[in-house]
């Protein structure tokens, strides 16, 4: 495998003229994301900061080297510097890209104008915060907490519109299912369905025999995956308690997942809905979502893989792994098709609107931007 891996990577590694390396943070980058808007690119660092980028479209190596990207600084922190407790965890855009909400280890979630300036703080979470969300219609943000609470944000009142304390352990993910519903997921092995106005959970699943790392519902809102240190991922459906399928071919924890945009009421009606599944195995694997079987196992990296994300036509994949490298699949070939590395570990990778960018942020402080053409 190693063999073929070092040959690949001779054949399809990325030029560094495809490449913009934005630098200015201070410590490890755990998050980035595009805005649905155009060329901003946020990200999220330990650092205490939250960056807003302006990555331009680049042409030539000679415009990259004119410093083409320009930089907001979102500092969370008042008076001392490198707290710890001020690690930026979390971003998430609104559906404009017109404000950008973060998510800190204070307890804190933040939201932003798009040219930077702090609009609101949100301050009732008594940990800090894993993950947030904006709903679609923007009127709510969703956060989920180490105090084991996931709070829904009334963003133009700016006050909690309400507190759902179900879980006994830390809350580690939140995905909204519409506008008023969404689900959570916790350490204590739970999964929780909840509603805006409703004071007890609507469904609950359980089946996980370890903590539940990452919630996703699929393009439709009709089945919802889950993945968990118990090394399996599970796919429910919000007509039954019990899991629709139960998917068991990794061998270690399995970090996060990701449903493929394809599917009907999707912009890829005819490519099969599918799901990922990226593990400490160092393996990434597409499921067939039907008849809950594999249908290929990506085996590529070297260390665990902790991201993945589709490209929005559904045809690529990208993985980043603490092997310090970039992956780029062909989702139809089970292949790379790119590689890229640097000097860390990557956190978080993710493809513009377009699907003609991908950045990925790393533990050696730097944020990319990749240019993606095949």
């Amino acid at each position: 495998m190693d063999i073929s891996t070092i040959i690949t990577s001779r054949v399809c590694g990325i030029p560094s003229s495809d490449v913009v390396i934005l630098e200015g943070h201070t410590s490890e980058v755990f998050t980035c994301a595009w805005s649905p808007a155009g060329s901003l690119l946020a990200s999220g660092s330990a650092d205490a900061t939250a960056r807003i980028w302006t990555v331009v479209d680049w042409t030539s190596r000679s415009s990259l080297q004119n410093g083409s990207s320009k930089v907001l600084v979102l500092k969370h922190v008042k008076g001392k510097k490198n707290e710890k407790s001020n690690d930026v965890t979390t971003v998430d855009w609104n559906g404009e890209g017109t404000l950008l909400a973060t998510g800190s280890y204070d307890g804190q979630a933040r939201i932003w104008s798009s040219d930077g300036k702090l609009k609101s703080t949100l301050s009732k979470h008594k940990g800090p915060i894993f993950a947030l969300k904006w709903n679609k219609k923007e009127d709510y943000l969703l956060t989920g907490s180490s105090d084991k609470t996931a709070i829904v944000w009334d963003v133009e009142a700016k006050e909690c519109k309400q507190k759902f304390e179900f879980h006994s352990g830390p809350i580690l993910d939140v995905d909204w299912r519409n506008n008023v519903s969404f689900a959570t997921s916790s350490t204590d092995n739970m999964i929780y369905i909840c509603e805006v106005g409703e004071t007890h959970p609507i469904k609950t699943f359980s089946g996980h025999q370890n903590e539940v790392n990452c919630v996703k519902w699929d393009p439709t809102g009709s089945l919802l995956a889950s993945c968990s240190d118990d090394c399996t991922a599970k796919i429910w459906s919000m007509n039954q308690d019990n899991y629709v399928h139960n998917l068991r071919e990794h061998a270690k924890e399995i970090y996060t997942i990701r449903w493929s945009p394809s599917g009907p009421d999707t912009n890829n009606p005819n490519q099969k809905l599918l799901l990922a599944s990226a593990s400490f195995d160092s393996t990434v694997k597409l499921w067939d979502i039907e008849l809950g079987r594999l249908i290929c196992s990506l085996n590529g990296h070297r260390a665990a893989v902790y991201t993945i994300d589709f490209s929005p036509n559904g045809e690529y994949l990208a993985s980043g792994s603490l092997d310090k490298s970039l992956n780029i699949w062909s989702v139809k070939e089970g292949k790379i098709v790119k590689t890229y590395n640097r000097n860390g570990g990557i956190f978080e990778a993710c493809w513009n609107k377009e699907g003609d960018k991908i950045a990925a942020c790393f533990a050696d402080n730097t944020v990319c931007a990749i240019d993606f053409r095949m």
